[in-house]
């Protein structure tokens, strides 16, 4: 069909670009190897937060366009998994924020950090509310893995870290974390002291439980979650809140970042066989913090002659 358009990819990326393009009256497949609740977009901690992604000079714009969208969509946490949740971003200071600070509300620097009231989102909850509203649009998913580039109209590759292979980009790279979720024990504000080394503290209170982090192991692929990493996430956490450290592990659970080294890549090309692919990868650590932004970006480059149905 001469207006359709195939997503490859089921992540937070991959789905919302469906979804825009879905809403934009294209008909719209979805690819993917794995279901959505397999990929890494369902095992991320889920802080709206500008976090390991380049470039910066476009990141801004990207994350504000995405926390309005999730700023509405929290008006239905038990539908959309987006609760609007208060916490502390310790050590941080305003000064080393970029411009798009400006444009967030309620952003308070104390002596103890930026305390900021935030999108925090369960994302299997919000997957799958992706999910249904790409399918009310009339799009579907697929179970199918792509080892090239189907010959279609029109393509999206939202890969992730598949595009490493796929396109192929050795510049995609795997950014390993690893994560412990624990039984709340009262715990009602996030919390994060994150810099840009291979280990941090943080803990998101989720519907689910308590989720404790993290670590950012550069070109890991392994996902077996390792039991000393977690013993010492749960620690660094306890230090922050000692009531942590005797908290009953619910699971543990590791994930790929999809690193991109040259950045996010939103861009077109001409296929050999006439037909237009655009590029949809390396959003890193925070696919969630720009997902309506690029995916914007992204359908606009693939409906730019790809006609309505």
């Amino acid at each position: 069909m001469s207006d359709q358009i195939i997503v490859l990819g089921a992540g937070v990326i991959g789905l919302t670009t469906a979804v825009v393009l879905a809403e934009s009256g294209r008909q719209v497949r979805v690819w993917s190897r794995d279901p959505a609740g397999e990929t890494t977009s369902a095992v991320a901690g889920a802080l709206w937060w500008p976090y390991r992604i380049e470039p910066a000079d476009r990141v801004g714009a990207w994350a504000l366009a995405s926390l309005r969208v999730y700023e509405e969509l929290a008006a239905e946490p038990e539908s959309t998994g987006v609760r609007l949740v208060e916490g502390l971003h310790g050590g941080l200071r305003l000064a080393g924020l970029g411009p798009w600070a400006a444009r967030v509300a309620g952003l308070a620097e104390t002596p103890e950090g930026v305390r900021a009231r935030l999108p925090l989102i369960d994302m299997p909850v919000h997957l799958a509310w992706l999910r249904r509203r790409l399918e009310a649009a009339g799009g579907t998913v697929e179970s199918r893995a792509a080892d090239t580039f189907p010959a279609a109209p029109v393509v999206v590759n939202c890969t992730g870290l598949g595009a490493r292979e796929l396109v192929p980009d050795p510049g995609v790279r795997p950014v390993r974390g690893q994560l412990v979720v624990v039984e709340n024990p009262g715990v009602r504000e996030w919390y994060t002291s994150v810099d840009h080394g291979a280990e941090s503290t943080y803990f998101f209170p989720q519907p689910y439980g308590l989720l404790l982090g993290g670590t950012a192991h550069e070109d890991e692929w392994d996902l077996a979650p390792d039991p000393r990493t977690a013993a010492a996430i749960v620690a660094r956490c306890a230090r922050v809140r000692p009531e942590i450290a005797g908290a009953r592990v619910l699971a543990h659970r590791a994930g790929l970042r999809p690193v991109r080294d040259a950045g996010v890549r939103i861009e077109a090309e001409r296929t050999a066989s006439g037909g237009l692919l655009v590029h949809h990868y390396g959003h890193g650590g925070a696919g969630v913090t720009v997902a309506w932004g690029c995916a914007r970006e992204a359908a606009a480059l693939a409906t730019s002659r790809a006609p309505l149905r």
